[in-house]
């Protein structure tokens, strides 16, 4: 337990240094030696007051006298992070599996389930009851920032967007929350389309939707960005969810952005064709995503659970875009969490820990462990525009979670279910809601 004052000393932290500030330590502190260098930690004492960070002492260093009298933390060396940020997530769709499984695990089976479970059951209360339960979860997990997208045409549209915007002023002082419009493409060529351009500007969320190969692609991408540009909006779309070489929208998405000369920032998910292409069209997309300045969110879960998936065979490959080969050519890559416990993933508890966990193992993001922290922290919370999220400096709000694990090893090979979670500077409650809550939800 933290002491209950508003001023002490966490001691003997270890953060990974991605995710330090640098700018307020002396540059020595960035060399302190820890386990090796693999693991790449510093050894600080944060002195915690009036919610925020308001030093940060390379270990073994004298305090300064005032600091000798304020109650003081020992965390023996356990790790810190900043809160995480959750840049890819499908609320809206959350929690149904219990009442519509996938029957067969496959994509197509997905959307259809989906599509029923939602007209038939999708009001005001069941969607606001199962948001609310993944807002619970992501909090008590140490999530302060989500990007959800959210199913947005026609009237089970408008119903999906007003609870989100019902669920955004509730968690205001808790959590960040935005949203992305998620239609298909040839959506925005309609009345209709216009219209939720305008209500995603009205409530400032992010035009986006599922780009797809064909004949008039050219069409909706030039339509989506008019209606982007016209508003000052930013753009999220779904590319290439699929192991088809021949699908190549976020190449088409990097064009359009380029030809408009698009200033707003533009993030693609999955893209998991690129994976599956040869060598000369990876390098021309890259070229072109990073002249766009396009980020890109990996989805390894759930694309590992959706992709390749045959009856009675097992599955050749792992579904996850390239992640190292887009880092190195200087594009911003992330890792989120996607959906949870629905027909497109039925699994996961919307916990980021578990989602860098199991990137780490799908995506080989160890060996070295370099900077991949930060597709939990910094990089998602700077492409959603949050530049005081993800990240540990001085004046910064301690947004912290505290692992008694002291290394990456430890870290990963446990669920960290003891972790404390800091919001200004306060220990939060980090008990997960309980599945009966939605009981009478997923009967009705």
């Amino acid at each position: 337990m933290l002491p209950s004052t508003s001023n002490y000393l966490l001691k003997n932290a270890r953060v990974p240094a991605s995710l330090l500030e640098m700018q307020s330590i002396a540059p020595s502190v960035s060399a302190i030696a820890t386990t090796g260098t693999e693991n790449n930690f510093c050894a600080v004492d944060l002195e915690i007051a009036a919610g925020a960070i308001a030093q940060i002492i390379p270990t073994n260093t004298e305090p300064l006298s005032q600091l000798r009298d304020i109650p003081i933390v020992d965390l023996q060396n356990g790790l810190v992070f900043p809160c995480f940020v959750d840049m890819h997530a499908h609320l809206d769709k959350g929690h149904i599996w219990e009442r519509s499984p996938n029957p067969d695990g496959t994509f197509a089976s997905a959307l259809e389930t989906v599509r029923a479970d939602a007209q038939k059951h999708w009001n005001a209360e069941d969607v606001y009851r199962r948001m609310q339960f993944g807002l619970k979860c992501s909090y008590a997990h140490g999530t302060k920032a989500i990007r959800t997208h959210i199913d947005s045409a026609g009237d089970g549209g408008t119903v999906s967007l007003a609870v989100f915007e019902a669920l955004q002023a509730e968690w205001s002082d808790r959590l960040i929350l935005q949203a992305v419009s998620l239609v298909s493409l040839d959506y925005y060529l309609t009345p209709a389309g216009e219209k939720l351009a305008d209500k995603i500007a009205q409530i400032g969320g992010i035009l986006g939707g599922v780009a797809y190969m064909n004949p008039d692609l050219d069409k909706q991408l030039d339509r989506v960005f008019s209606l982007a540009q016209e508003r000052g909006l930013n753009l999220d779309f779904h590319t290439d969810e699929t192991d088809d070489p021949e699908s190549v929208t976020l190449r088409e998405v990097a064009k359009t952005a380029i030809r408009y000369e698009f200033s707003g920032q533009i993030i693609c998910g999955h893209c998991c064709s690129l994976a599956v292409q040869p060598p000369d069209l990876v390098t021309e997309t890259l070229t072109l995503v990073k002249q766009a300045n396009i980020g890109i969110v990996s989805l390894p879960m759930c694309n590992l659970y959706l992709q390749d998936r045959e009856s009675g065979r097992t599955p050749r490959w792992r579904g996850v875009t390239l992640i190292h080969e887009l880092k190195a050519a200087g594009i911003p890559v992330t890792v989120a969490s996607d959906n949870c416990r629905d027909p497109f993933y039925g699994f996961g508890d919307h916990d980021v820990l578990e989602v860098f966990n199991m990137s780490v193992r799908i995506a080989h993001l160890d060996r070295p462990w370099e900077d991949w922290p930060r597709t939990v922290t910094t990089t998602p919370a700077d492409l959603m525009g949050l530049p005081n999220v993800g990240r540990i400096g001085v004046g910064l709000p301690a947004d912290l979670i505290l692992f008694k694990a002291r290394t990456f090893s430890e870290l990963l090979s446990r669920s960290q279910r003891d972790r404390t979670v800091l919001r200004q500077g306060q220990e939060i409650d980090t008990t997960l809601p309980d599945y009966r809550e939605l009981d009478d939800v997923l009967a009705s």
